[in-house]
């Protein structure tokens, strides 16, 4: 597929999607909608992909809707959003909506906020796993402010991220929070200076490519994005049956064999 407002690229078993109208500053539009899912459905698809990096061009991560389209936007045009096809029809109900189907890829999500992260934006960044940010990063729900409500189910994700006292105080007052404070509620993972972001975010997703399970990684995605719909019981049968798979898996041997060998794991995800 040639892609018109995201770039995508595939190296050393990193698939890397970047927002890419640096000029608008990363203003989301439909287009951009229709690419990224089909970007993250190619790097789910790709058995060559271990991880995933999503950032943006130029100087912000994404701004938020683009204000020309969000000018003409028809009110129906929300629930004709949502009917579209599931990323993976055998997960959750809940993991099939819009924007919602980050949890449902199997592999490593990474948000690289590279700059400004707003709206729209915000919520992308909310369904990857991870969040590495610019410490001149400026984050807001904006939505308050431009007379919308908290949108795509962000008002179900920020309060498991943040809390419910600090998911209130974000969408409330739609207010501009700094790295810093990002990084202290939980919002952020890490944060580092702009210089260092891209070198740091590859440096960790090269680790999980190269020394962590893909099997092992894909079922610990599934249960911690399933475990808010669970009993502790619940959990715990679906642990055991887990176990048993993982326990006759070939990364399962190669884990060990590995660490008693004293040597670095060739992992094939089975």
């Amino acid at each position: 597929m040639t892609y018109q407002h995201i770039l995508f690229e595939v190296s050393d078993k990193i698939a890397t999607i970047t927002l890419n109208r640096p000029d608008r500053m990363n203003a989301w539009t439909a287009t951009m909608e229709r690419e990224v899912r089909h970007a993250m459905e190619a790097a789910s698809a790709d058995d060559n992909v271990r991880v995933i990096v999503l950032t943006g061009a130029g100087r912000a991560f994404c701004a938020g809707a683009d204000m020309e389209a969000l000018q003409a936007i028809d009110p129906s045009e929300i629930r004709r959003g949502e009917n579209i096809p599931p990323f993976d029809m055998n997960r959750r109900a809940d993991w099939q909506t819009r924007y919602a189907y980050y949890p449902a890829i199997p592999k490593p999500v990474i948000g690289m906020l590279n700059g400004a992260t707003a709206g729209i934006g915000l919520v992308h960044a909310l369904y990857c796993d991870l969040r590495f940010a610019a410490d001149n990063t400026v984050f807001t729900t904006s939505f308050a402010r431009r007379g919308l409500i908290a949108e795509h189910g962000i008002s179900w994700m920020l309060p498991r991220i943040v809390g419910h006292a600090n998911a209130l105080d974000l969408l409330m007052s739609a207010r501009r929070v700094s790295s810093e404070e990002a990084l202290r509620i939980g919002l952020v993972n890490r944060i580092y200076p702009p210089d260092q972001l891209r070198e740091q975010t590859y440096a960790y997703a090269r680790d999980l490519a190269d020394f962590v399970s893909p099997s092992a990684i894909s079922v610990i995605k599934r249960q911690l994005y399933d475990v808010p719909f669970q009993t502790l019981a619940e959990a715990t049968i679906d642990a055991n049956r887990e176990m048993q798979i993982a326990l006759k898996g070939s990364d399962f041997r190669e884990g060990v064999a590995s660490f008693v060998e004293k040597r670095p794991p060739w992992f094939t995800g089975k």
